[in-house]
C-alpha cells in the first residue's frame, strides 16, 4: 500500500528488494554516495585516499553494496516510486542476542531526494526492528560534509550521535 510522506513529497511504496531491482540498487547508490567519496578524498588528501579507495573505489563499493545485500542475515527494502520504480533502498540486520538492530546502508538516487524517501526508509526500518522486539537501533555515518544530509535525516528520526574520529597516517606522508 503506498505511503505518502509531505504534501511536497512524491508518493512511494516500501517492498523487499526482488533479485531484478539489484543492480538498480547498486547504480543509485554509487551517484547517491559519490559526494561521501568526493568529501573523503577532500578531508584525506590523494596519497591516502588512494590507499584507501583506489583503484576504483565504485567497483569496491558496488560489490559492497551486492554483498550487505545479499547477505543471509540481512533484511533489504526498496522505496519505489508509484510506477514501481526503485529510488532507494535500506539494509537491516538485528541480533537478537543483544537487542539491536543496525541499520546497515540507506541510500536515495540523487533525483529523487528531498521527497521524503530516506525519511520514509528510515521511518520503516525503525518500525520493523522494534516490532521484531529490539531494543536499540544504530546506524553509523561520517562526520565529513559528504554525510551531512544523512546525520541530519538521523538526528530528526530520534537518533543521538556520538562522535568518533578515525586518524590515519600513509607512510611517507607527513614525515
Amino acid at each position: 500500500m503506498p505511503k505518502q510522506s509531505p504534501a511536497s513529497a512524491t508518493p512511494h511504496s516500501i517492498r523487499p528488494l526482488a533479485p531484478a531491482d539489484l543492480e538498480v540498487v547498486v547504480d543509485l547508490s554509487l551517484l547517491a554516495w559519490e559526494p561521501v567519496f568526493n568529501s573523503f578524498e577532500n578531508i584525506l588528501g590523494g596519497a591516502i585516499f588512494d590507499r584507501l579507495y583506489r583503484p576504483d573505489w565504485r567497483a569496491a563499493q558496488a560489490d559492497n553494496v551486492r554483498r550487505i545485500c545479499l547477505a543471509d542475515s540481512a533484511e533489504s527494502f526498496i522505496v519505489a516510486t508509484a510506477d514501481d520504480v526503485a529510488v532507494g533502498f535500506v539494509v537491516l540486520q538485528q541480533d537478537q542476542d543483544e537487542s539491536l538492530g543496525v541499520i546497515e546502508m540507506i541510500a536515495v538516487h540523487p533525483q529523487h531526494q528531498r521527497r521524503g524517501h530516506a525519511r520514509a526508509l528510515m521511518e520503516f526500518a525503525i518500525q520493523r526492528l522494534r516490532d521484531q522486539g529490539l531494543q536499540l537501533i544504530n546506524v553509523g555515518t561520517g562526520g565529513d560534509p559528504g554525510h551531512a544530509p544523512a546525520r541530519a535525516l538521523y538526528e530528526t528520526v530520534g537518533f543521538t550521535g556520538v562522535p568518533l574520529v578515525n586518524y590515519y597516517l600513509a607512510k611517507g606522508v607527513g614525515q
